[in-house]
């Protein structure tokens, strides 16, 4: 039997699709770049996605999960050569809530349940999953396991690993596993742990026990408009250093702020240079201090706005206007390149300065918008892919990007993930050493290298690698 007429029996024929123009659709992300899907399956349940896996395997064709396709570092692009395509898992159709706990904060869920929809469902028993990345709305619980996604109000609450306690996970022969579990202290090594923020590297998550959190009793959303970029900036380390750690403080250029205003009208200030939205909960009185002494160290450093939200529809108001920023920029370019790197809190001034400098010097429009509380960066760079050598500039300016930020000691990704993008960059930041420890790492889950190979790892970590990415990754 042909590999899709074996897959065709696992599924159904319409849960499996071979056409040019249906796997041209799976062949990106939200990312640049593009590779070749061969066979796009779409699962309902756990066995078949083990019966997928199974197929793929004895056919010698590699298996590339994907979830809601919002990854922004080609995490979910198909590589392969022609005539050796990977077979991609879709599991937005394994979209249930499975159960949940409220008297354990406990939630059990299948992979393709969108972030926002599991707060939504939860929230009558006051509770929500606490990791909100801003393609919330879009995004789903498997890939947020697959990337360990971040967002606004990770700064207070941690990101996605802090929020998952167990995943039963598809390996490449098929077996299905446990990883982690609800008890509080697990015995034997955190697999679970080393499984979160993989990429797909490692197998197939089937389902994911996540931790849910309370609602807060009280809080207070800030909008505060700044003169110049350094003097926010610098409010952010103020208020940190003060001991206030904030659910979200985030950071708008005035380029950005412009373009959300334009788009969303939220009441964002237009003049100002840059602005913060920071937002502090917990108790009552608590939060009423924190906000009163947040407002004090901004007006110190020269704020020349304050606005706090009356109510929750002016607090939802204020965060659609965050979270729609990459929207706003479709009605300026046709294209961006969102870039995700961090630096120490402390440089943020100093390196958007940077950002400015080499956009200009590669002919390219940048804004800026972050999370500032913990200094992971997301400039766009803003293109039109048809225009010959467009590209090629917005690739430069990100390329002296991340170097700019690893020399200023920071990292590769704060939430976004390695994927393709950022691979080849992976030895700015890990020695020879480092590198064979991860690979061994994904060795241990996956030794046949079955699951989305070329991803997160350069080649070269072993002896005798050779480079397989076939050219045209990059478009």
């Amino acid at each position: 039997m042909t590999l899709v007429s074996e897959l065709v029996a696992a599924l159904d024929e319409e849960r499996v699709r071979s056409g040019g123009l249906e796997r041209a659709l799976y062949n990106r992300d939200a990312s640049i770049m593009e590779g070749r899907a061969g066979v796009v399956c779409f699962p309902l349940t756990t066995p078949e996605v083990q019966a997928v896996v199974k197929v793929a395997a004895a056919h010698g064709r590699a298996v590339v999960p994907r979830g809601a396709g919002t990854g922004l570092a080609g995490g979910a692009v198909p590589v392969g050569a022609e005539g050796h395509e990977p077979v991609v898992v879709v599991t937005t159709r394994m979209n249930r809530v499975l159960e949940v706990d409220a008297h354990n904060a406990v939630a059990w869920v299948q992979p393709g349940v969108l972030n926002l929809d599991l707060s939504r469902h939860v929230a009558p028993l006051g509770l929500h999953f606490a990791p909100d990345p801003s393609s919330q709305q879009a995004c789903s619980i498997g890939g947020n396991v697959a990337n360990n996604s971040g967002g606004p109000h990770c700064l207070a609450y941690g990101v996605t690993t802090a929020h998952v306690l167990a995943m039963d996970v598809v390996l490449a022969d098929g077996v299905l596993v446990r990883l982690g579990g609800l008890e509080p202290e697990g015995l034997g090594y955190d697999l679970r742990g080393a499984f979160v923020g993989s990429e797909g590297t490692m197998g197939v998550a089937v389902a994911v026990a996540v931790r849910l959190t309370p609602l807060p009793p009280a809080l207070r959303t800030l909008l505060i408009g700044f003169p110049t970029v350094e003097a926010a900036a610098e409010t952010v380390t103020a208020v940190i250093g003060a001991g206030i750690i904030p659910a979200a403080m985030e950071m708008m250029d005035a380029r950005i702020t412009k373009a959300v205003e334009e788009y969303v009208h939220a009441g964002f200030p237009a003049d100002a240079a840059a602005v913060l939205l920071i937002e502090v909960d917990g108790l009552e009185d608590g939060v009423a201090a924190a906000a009163a002494e947040v407002i004090e160290l901004a007006q110190a450093r020269g704020a020349t706005s304050v606005r706090m939200a009356a109510d929750a529809a002016e607090r939802d108001l204020l965060w659609k206007g965050r979270k729609s920023a990459f929207g706003a920029v479709a009605r300026i370019a046709p294209d961006y390149y969102l870039h995700d790197t961090v630096v120490p809190r402390t440089r943020l001034a100093e390196i958007l300065a940077r950002v400015y400098e080499l956009a200009d010097a590669n002919g390219v429009a940048v804004m800026n918008v972050f999370h500032a509380g913990d200094g992971n960066l997301h400039p766009l760079f803003l293109f039109d892919r048809r225009r010959p050598g467009e590209l090629d500039r917005v690739k430069a300016a990100g390329d002296q990007l991340i170097r700019v930020c690893i020399e200023a000691g920071g990292v590769l990704s704060g939430e976004h993930g390695i994927g393709l993008e950022k691979r080849d960059y992976m030895p700015l930041l890990f020695s020879p050493a480092d590198l064979l420890a991860q690979d061994s790492l994904r060795d241990a889950f996956d030794p046949s290298r079955l699951f989305n190979p070329d991803k997160v790892i350069p080649s070269g970590s072993r002896c005798g690698d050779l480079q397989s990415v076939p050219p045209g990754v990059w478009i």
